[in-house]
C-alpha cells in the first residue's frame, strides 16, 4: 500500500464550504490512498455562521486557519499568501486544490505554482467576459497556473481549450455544488419555519407566492445610485408579491452607508438576518421567483427549477440561461420587472437539469485525481 498522498484543501468563504464539503468525502472514500488538509484563510469568516455550515455539511473543522480577514484585494491576497507558504512548507503536499474563484482561490494558486505545486482547479473555465469582475481576473489567472481543471458545464471546457490549455489536463466532471445541494435538499427548512425563527412568522400565509432577493455583489451594492435603483425596483415588485430578503453583511453596510434603508421599510420586503444553508434551500425551493447577482444561486435555482433573474449584464454560467431555469435581466428597473411579472403570470422557465449535475461530481473529481497521482507515480 503506498504512502497516502496528501491534498491541501482551501476554503475561504461560505459557498466554497459547499463545494468543498463532498470533495473531502469523496478523497477520503477514494480507491487511491489520499490524506486531506483543510486549511480555511478567513476571507470571509464569521463564527457563528461558518460553524453553522460546518455543522450542517458534516464538515471537520479545518486542520489550519489562516485569519486573514477582509481588506483591498492587494492586501487579502498577499495576506494569503503570506500566510499559506508556511503550511506548504510543513505539509509537502502532493497538490493544492482550490475552488471557484475568490481571492483565496488565486492566492493560494500562485504560492503552489511558485513552488512547483501541482494545482487542481474545481469550477475551472467559467468566464463572465467581464474584466471589470475581480473574480473574473481570479478565474483566468487560476487557470493558466493550474495543472488539473474541472469544469462543471461545457462552455468551461470549450474557454479553457481557446485560451490554450491543453485538452488533456481539462476534465468535464459536472457540478459539486449541486453534489451538496441534492444530498442536503431533504432536510431543507420549510420558508414558513424560517421566518418563525425571526419573529415573521405572520408574513407569509401557507402557500403563499413570494419571490427571493439575494445581492451582495460590490458592482451592485457599492455604487448609491445603482443601489437605490435596485431597492425602487424590489419595493415596486413589491405591490404584487411579497418578497424575503436575506440582507448581506456587506449589502447592509451600504444600505446604512447610503442612508437607503427606509426604503425597504414597507409592508410586503421582509429582510431577514443571513441564512444557514438549509434555510436558503428551503426559501429557494419554494420561492415564485428568485431575483440574485450570486453565480451559486443561479446554479442552485437551475437545479431546482425555480424561476430566477440575474441582476446583472453578464454571467459566467452560462449554462443556467441556454439550459436552466435563469435569464439575465440586467439592473433596468423596467426589464426586471417586465420579466418579473411575466414569471409571475406565466410560470417562468423550468429548463431542465444539465449534464453531469448528478450529485457525483466529487466522486469524478477523486477518481480523476487517483488516476493522475497513480500516473505521476508510475512515471517516476
Amino acid at each position: 500500500m503506498p504512502t497516502p498522498a496528501r491534498i491541501v484543501c482551501v476554503v475561504a468563504a461560505r459557498p466554497n464550504l459547499m463545494k468543498m464539503a463532498p470533495i473531502l468525502r469523496a478523497l477520503a472514500g477514494s480507491d487511491y490512498p489520499l490524506e486531506s488538509v483543510l486549511v480555511h484563510t478567513g476571507q470571509h469568516y464569521d463564527a457563528d455562521m461558518d460553524g453553522e455550515f460546518f455543522t450542517a455539511l458534516e464538515m471537520r473543522a479545518p486542520d489550519v486557519q489562516l485569519q486573514v480577514g477582509s481588506g483591498s484585494h492587494a492586501v487579502q491576497t498577499a495576506l494569503v499568501m503570506q500566510r499559506f507558504e508556511p503550511v506548504l512548507d510543513a505539509s509537502a503536499p502532493a497538490a493544492v486544490l482550490v475552488v471557484g474563484d475568490v481571492n483565496s482561490t488565486l492566492a493560494c494558486a500562485l504560492t503552489a505554482a511558485k513552488k512547483n505545486i501541482p494545482v487542481l482547479h474545481v469550477e475551472a473555465g467559467l468566464r463572465s467576459y467581464d474584466r471589470a469582475m475581480p473574480e473574473e481576473i481570479n478565474r483566468i489567472l487560476t487557470d493558466q497556473l493550474s495543472t488539473l481543471l474541472f469544469t462543471s458545464e461545457a462552455s468551461g471546457m470549450s474557454n479553457l481549450q481557446r485560451e490554450g490549455i491543453p485538452a488533456a489536463r481539462i476534465h468535464f466532471v459536472g457540478n459539486v455544488m449541486i453534489d451538496t445541494l441534492q444530498r442536503e435538499l431533504a432536510r431543507a427548512t420549510p420558508v414558513l419555519d424560517v421566518l418563525r425563527q425571526v419573529h415573521l412568522a405572520g408574513f407569509l400565509q401557507p402557500d403563499s407566492r413570494y419571490a427571493l432577493l439575494t445581492l451582495h455583489r460590490p458592482s451592485n451594492v457599492d455604487d448609491p445610485r445603482r443601489l437605490r435603483l435596485l431597492m425602487e425596483t424590489i419595493v415596486r415588485l413589491s405591490d404584487e408579491v411579497p418578497v424575503l430578503f436575506p440582507l448581506h453583511p456587506r449589502t447592509r453596510a451600504m444600505l446604512q452607508q447610503y442612508e437607503l434603508g427606509h426604503l425597504l421599510d414597507v409592508p410586503r420586503v421582509a429582510c431577514l438576518p443571513p441564512q444557514s444553508y438549509r434555510a436558503m434551500l428551503g426559501l429557494m425551493k419554494s420561492a415564485s421567483l428568485v431575483l440574485t447577482d450570486s453565480g451559486g444561486v443561479q446554479e442552485e435555482t437551475t437545479a431546482l427549477g425555480v424561476p430566477c433573474l440575474t441582476l446583472r449584464d453578464s454571467t459566467e454560467r452560462p449554462v443556467t440561461v441556454t439550459e436552466g431555469s435563469n435569464a439575465i435581466a440586467g439592473r433596468d428597473p423596467a426589464v426586471i420587472l417586465a420579466l418579473s411579472r411575466d414569471i409571475l403570470r406565466y410560470g417562468g422557465k423550468a429548463g431542465r437539469i444539465p449534464a453531469c449535475w448528478d450529485g457525483h461530481a466529487a466522486e469524478r473529481i477523486a477518481g480523476r485525481i487517483g488516476h493522475w497521482l497513480a500516473a505521476a507515480q508510475e512515471a517516476s
